[in-house]
């Protein structure tokens, strides 16, 4: 028996196959225009619940409490 066919990567902007050069985009332009929306703000990874943006914690939730 054959092993299945895999499915070739599709680039996450416009959905062509990747480029092994610019994976997983298809082209430069692709990378480039994913690369703006972050530098936008597009994509936001977020924070802590109740973390308004912009907010400076009085202390840094990692240290040990007193």
């Amino acid at each position: 028996m054959s092993a299945p066919a895999t499915k070739a990567p599709r680039c996450p902007n416009c959905g062509k196959a990747a480029v092994d050069a610019h994976k997983p985009f298809c082209s430069k332009r692709c990378a480039d225009v994913d690369l703006a929306r972050w530098l936008r703000g597009d994509y936001v990874i977020p924070g802590p619940d109740g973390e308004a943006e912009g907010e400076i914690p009085e202390h840094d939730p990692r240290d040990p409490q007193d």
